[in-house]
């Protein structure tokens, strides 16, 4: 006779997200894995006298959704500090970000507070292509705050940012130092306020919260994780305190989601010093990829293309990392036996990428499940070479709000839109593909609805095929698909409840609202 379930799911629809897909009515789970599925009858054998018995009154039970790229600490970001992302102009932008400092001030202890961010008016995830005035945030915009304190704005991509006067003065010297058109400057040849990819990286690092400001950011974005059925992430981290605060979480039984940290390429020497390989950890904070960059963003005409810029005619987009410091890299990391990843949007981008992992090393990249993140725009040629080498393709469906007409692609690519984040065209030659937000936003189901209403077929999928790579194809990414990424006997309950069906109303995805999410057989979130 079976022991009794801890916890057992009744009349719901339950997809499996095997393939292909199956569907029971019921699910049991004991000590955090699923240990029984069938109909409701067949379940219902395994309730005892502690079981908490669970009614779905049909609501749907999928895999957990897993963000295989975010920035976690840049999510809690938009929640404690400006969230831009709701802005309409750039007066908008500014008026949030005057309410911000207003905040501020009425918070102020007299004493301050240690945290190098504290003094700080600080606004995330702006896209000014959605805006009728079609320019990103400038030094002039930010000097409308009133305040005393220092102001900078970050576009949702992270490629671009705003300075006020008192952060350029502050930053004086190190924006004189930075790379040629990094630090645009306007007729008078002052610096307008705008800063691109490296010129950014001295304001990142002043307003890198403190392990305090850092836990109480992840925390915030935790609890939006739980509300949005993501039971895991792949982080992206560089100088920052969350793998401690992941850790601490992790001891202390508080840890709400799966964590898979992917480290910068210039953390390498310190984790083959501490014995920290890829899959080290716990069964909730694991170590994942060394990651790089290569390009930069469409947003600000950085990422390398092999064509000019449909709105910049003179611009193919630039190295942040160019190709031979890519390969060394590479090299390096997989000769130590890490898994690597790399950010790469233009196809220029996307090619040098997959020659590094191929000519740098002798190891097959597709058993080291080496990764490409992004991947927005690729050719015939480079779809057939992920294919044939096993190379993970993981990129952000969210970013197909730039493919409507008019939207940000077709003003950067022109007729090359309908080129970009070609899943379907991917899929079909056999690539993996890992969903991931990018955390702009980080939404899964949003994701999934711009992913199955593509407007372009190259880049549609079926319900299914998407919801499968936010649970399923982001696992094996991640080394996990033995235990997560499908709904079966022996995987961990990983589990999201949703109030509705995606195949019922397929354009309307992201308006279904999630029930329940379980991680490991406990309940984190009920919205019920």
């Amino acid at each position: 006779m079976s022991d009794a379930a801890d916890t057992v799911f009744v009349n719901g629809e339950i997809h499996t997200l095997t393939e292909p897909d199956e569907t029971y009515e019921a699910v049991a789970v004991r000590d955090g894995g699923i240990v029984r599925l069938g109909s409701t009858y067949d379940v219902e054998f395994l309730v005892g006298v502690d079981t908490d018995v669970v009614d779905l009154e049909g609501r749907v039970v999928l895999p957990g959704f897993i963000d295989a790229h975010t920035h976690l600490t840049t999510v809690g970001r938009y929640l404690v500090h400006a969230d831009l992302s709701t802005a309409a102009s750039p007066a908008d932008a500014v008026d949030l970000l005057a309410e911000r400092a207003a905040e501020l001030d009425a918070d102020a202890e007299p004493d301050g507070d240690a945290d190098p961010v504290a003094d700080w008016v600080l606004g995330y995830g702006y896209d000014e292509s959605t805006w009728d005035e079609d320019r990103y945030l400038t030094r002039a915009d930010l000097d409308r705050v009133p305040t005393d304190r220092p102001v900078a704005a970050f576009r949702e991509d992270m490629h671009v940012a705003a300075a006020g006067s008192v952060v350029l003065d502050r930053f004086a010297d190190e924006l004189a130092a930075a790379p040629e058109g990094t630090v645009p400057t306007g007729d008078d040849g002052e610096p307008t306020g705008v800063l691109l990819e490296a010129a950014i990286d001295p304001i990142y690092e002043a307003i890198e919260p403190g392990v305090d400001g850092t836990r109480a950011v992840v925390e915030a974005a935790l609890d939006d994780c739980a509300r949005k059925g993501i039971t895991g992430f792949h982080d992206m981290v560089r100088g920052s305190h969350a793998p401690r605060a992941y850790r601490e979480l992790d001891d202390a039984d508080e840890l709400t989601a799966r964590v898979r940290i992917n480290y910068w390429s210039d953390h390498l020497d310190a984790l083959r010093e501490v014995g920290l390989g890829t899959n080290d950890g716990s069964a909730f904070v694991e170590t994942g990829a060394i990651k790089s960059y290569t390009d930069g963003s469409f947003g600000g005409r950085t990422a390398k293309l092999s064509e000019p810029y449909a709105d910049a005619p003179d611009g193919t987009g630039q190295w942040v990392v160019d190709p031979a410091e890519l390969r060394a890299a590479v090299a390096e990391a997989t000769d130590a036996g890490y898994q690597f990843t790399a950010h790469a949007i233009g196809d220029e981008a996307v090619d040098a990428v997959i020659d590094a992992y191929t000519t740098a090393s002798a190891t097959d990249p597709g058993a080291a499940r080496h990764r490409i993140e992004h991947v927005e725009l690729a050719d015939d040629e480079a779809i057939a070479r992920l294919a044939e080498t096993g190379i993970v393709a993981s990129p952000q469906p969210n970013f197909l709000k730039w493919a409507d007409e008019g939207g940000l692609y077709e003003s950067r690519l022109g007729d090359r839109t309908a080129r970009t984040n070609r899943y379907r065209d991917m899929l079909d030659a056999g690539v993996t593909l890992a969903f991931g937000s990018d955390g702009m936003p980080m939404d899964p189901l949003l994701g999934v609805h711009h992913a199955v209403n593509a407007p372009a077929d190259a880049q549609r999928l079926s319900v299914t095929e998407a919801l499968r790579a936010y649970t399923y194809g982001a696992a094996y990414a991640g080394f996990d698909e033995d235990r997560l990424g499908t709904v079966a006997v022996g995987k961990r309950a990983d589990l999201v409840v949703l109030d509705g069906s995606p195949w019922e109303r397929p354009d309307a995805i992201r308006d279904v609202d999630v029930a329940m999410t379980l991680v490991d057989g406990d309940v984190v979130y009920d919205g019920r």
